[in-house]
């Protein structure tokens, strides 16, 4: 496997998913059950076609069952998962090879999720895994009867608390994840599928409109000044678009967003991933719609030399400034058009400040129709 990538100019390290541990350590408690020998290293292909040869930890095994780690290396991406050991073990069955979850594997209680209600949170893609890994060896050694396994993380029940499970409505403990196996160091894609996620499962439930807020100021502003109900709210956090599509593709027919002003700016230049790595132009969308609306040459170099779209709005006076963002309204509203399929209704409300400062900015035609969705 290649190990790095480069990402904004720095050279990060790949590494594993949850789902690629739990394989390898079933492969390797197979390979010991029916060898009757160690087994201290174990080679597995992902989804993705990367091969991985892991270390195994903590073997062990009697003529009926045996077991093993593999622990966790999640390389340069900021996981609470890392360094955990995922075990597996295994035990001869009738047929088949039936997979379960032990210690510190959450249980889902929702419907929505990859995995049925009331089953433990193994996702499809590990568990195609496990089964696959596990045949390989059974063929190799000419095995035809069944397996069970129990894959498990001890102290996942307490890591489960710093991950989304809770919100999400998987009970006791972390899911077994990945769809490459592989964990791409600062990885929007795990981002991206814990919000589809989310829209699964309010989707699930019944809902067919979503609240959508930027992060935490978003949701405070929602909920505070707003009055906004948060019964059927995600956080989208920089992935608008991305969010927005998944929304119409699921079935969703409204949605409102609401975003501070130094996010939502963005849309306005098209920017439908408002993450500074995707791009800034903050100030440049700002001056546009300034010079456009009649702001002087002074008044647009002060934008330009602003660090923050809350600074750069002290610069316009009162009729000035209403005009520009009457003008970046009409922009934002273009921007999510385009990028929507026709059938979800999209309304925005942009506010300014932070913490106690905040206040409405400006909105959509629609915004105050949706408001009443949510109200």
């Amino acid at each position: 496997m290649d190990s790095t990538r480069l990402i904004g100019g720095k050279l990060l390290r790949r590494g594993y998913t949850t789902g690629s541990c739990a394989a390898a350590a079933a492969k390797a408690a197979v390979i010991m059950l029916l060898t009757q020998m160690p087994c201290h290293t174990v080679t597995i292909a992902t989804p993705n076609k990367a091969v991985l040869t892991l270390d195994v930890a903590d073997a062990g095994y009697t003529r009926s069952q045996a077991s093993c780690a593999i622990q966790k290396d999640s390389g340069d991406d900021p996981d609470v998962t890392n360094g955990v050991l995922v075990y597996a073990q295994v035990t001869f069955a009738p047929d088949g090879i039936a997979i379960t979850g032990g210690e510190g594997i959450g249980r889902v209680t929702k419907t929505g999720l990859d995995q049925p209600a009331g089953t433990h949170a193994i996702n499809s893609v590990p568990r195609r895994m496990i089964r696959e890994e596990c045949a390989a060896v059974c063929n190799t050694y000419a095995y035809t009867g069944g397996l069970s396994v129990i894959i498990s993380v001890p102290g996942g029940e307490k890591l489960a608390s710093r991950t989304f499970n809770p919100r999400m409505g998987i009970e006791g403990g972390i899911s077994i994840l990945g769809t490459t196996g592989i964990v791409e160091p600062m990885s929007e894609a795990a981002m991206a599928d814990t919000i589809r996620t989310e829209l699964n499962l309010l989707h699930a439930a019944g809902h067919r409109d979503v609240l959508l807020t930027i992060g935490n100021y978003g949701e405070a502003f929602a909920r505070d000044t707003l009055k906004l109900s948060l019964k059927s709210h995600i956080k989208c956090a920089n992935f608008i678009g991305e969010t927005l599509s998944s929304a119409a593709e699921k079935g969703f027919l409204r949605t409102l967003l609401v975003g501070h002003i130094g996010k939502l700016v963005k849309l306005g230049i098209g920017i439908t991933n408002t993450h500074s790595a995707h791009g800034d132009g903050r100030m440049e969308t700002l001056i546009s719609c300034a010079l456009e609306a009649g702001a002087s040459l002074r008044i647009l170099r002060e934008i330009q030399a602003c660090i923050s779209t809350d600074a750069a709005l002290e610069c316009l006076p009162d009729g000035l400034a209403e005009m520009t963002m009457t003008l970046l309204c009409r922009r934002i509203e273009d921007t999510l058009q385009r990028h929507v399929a026709a059938h979800l209704e999209v309304g925005f409300i942009c506010f300014r400040g932070m913490g106690a400062k905040m206040e409405l900015c400006f909105q959509s035609h629609t915004a105050e129709k949706l408001r009443e969705v949510f109200a």
